[in-house]
């Protein structure tokens, strides 16, 4: 495995991969999720690059950029270990050096659920997104159902800007108990860890109802609320029933694939979750299909 911090080392040994490329982007403190991200990608590709990236233009001044989990000779081994072939490690300085004055916006899809929360949040994940793509020139990248609505809009920046990069969405990874894997759930004391398990159980209580035929918008995301509130968490940010297109909310019944998402604080950590309904289509083939692919 190769490991690179500088530009002309990455495109040097970008050149040298043959066949398809797969990219897994990850701020590092790599758990299981990421894994499987590099798993997909080996299975999919002929060669795999993997970024180790705390990137901080998608940090809002309150939030937790320098306390973010950092440890990378464990993640470098871990990504050894998976089988990828080149891992690149940028410095904030290389990725935006003095003077830097180029950002990537997407309009729409980046408003509300967490662009209505950390408003510069997305603006930062475009950016990067674009800078990463054009410094690894993938064929593939790979990214993970947790961060849906990151999904949505990555998949908008390819579309509009014409980057030849097909994307594969691997499913949330989950503890045991349904909790679904993050960096920052290392910050959870024991028993806000148990609390934490909240958000999935609002997943489930949710899902069961569509199951059973519910379709009322309001029902749901009450069903949804209720869960959290019964279960002590701090605070609920904002649970979302959103068309898994367009990310338009739900005002009607409908039967188009809808996106359920929370984000609420938990102790120090701010966690977020979310499902397809219906429920079948939370697959590795269901959320590539889903998330953001307009006709």
């Amino acid at each position: 495995m190769q490991v690179v911090d500088n530009v002309q080392d990455l495109r040097d040994y970008r050149a040298k991969l043959n066949g398809k490329v797969g990219l897994v982007p990850t701020m590092g403190y790599l758990h299981a999720g990421h894994l499987a991200l590099v798993k997909a990608a080996r299975e999919a590709c002929e060669a795999v690059i993997a970024t180790i990236f705390v990137n901080p233009t998608q940090f809002a001044q309150h939030e937790d950029l320098s306390t973010y989990p950092r440890d990378l000779p464990r993640d470098l081994q871990m990504l050894e270990d998976a089988g990828v072939d080149l891992v690149f490690t940028p410095t904030p300085d290389l990725m935006y050096p003095p003077r830097f004055q180029t950002y990537v916006t997407v309009e729409h899809v980046s408003q509300g659920r967490e662009g209505g929360q950390r408003p510069a949040h997305f603006k930062g994940v475009a950016t990067v997104v674009a800078k990463l793509f054009n410094l690894c020139q993938p064929d593939v990248a790979f990214f993970g159902q947790k961060d849906a609505q990151q999904i949505v809009v990555i998949r908008q920046l390819i579309r509009d800007l014409n980057f030849p990069v097909e994307t594969i969405i691997c499913p949330i990874v989950r503890e045991s108990d349904g909790l679904a894997l993050s960096s920052r759930n290392v910050y959870l004391e024991p028993e806000e860890r148990k609390s934490a398990t909240s958000l999935y159980r609002a997943l489930q209580t949710v899902g069961q109802l569509y199951e059973q035929g519910e379709r009322a918008p309001n029902t749901l995301r009450d069903a949804a609320r209720h869960v959290l509130q019964s279960d002590g968490v701090d605070s609920v940010d904002y649970i979302s029933l959103a068309d898994a297109i367009t990310l338009e909310e739900i005002i009607e019944p409908t039967e188009k694939p809808i996106l359920l998402s929370l984000a609420a604080q938990v102790g120090r950590p701010r966690l977020l979750d979310n499902c397809l309904l219906p429920l079948e289509l939370n697959t590795q083939d269901g959320v590539t299909k889903s998330l953001g692919m307009q006709s």
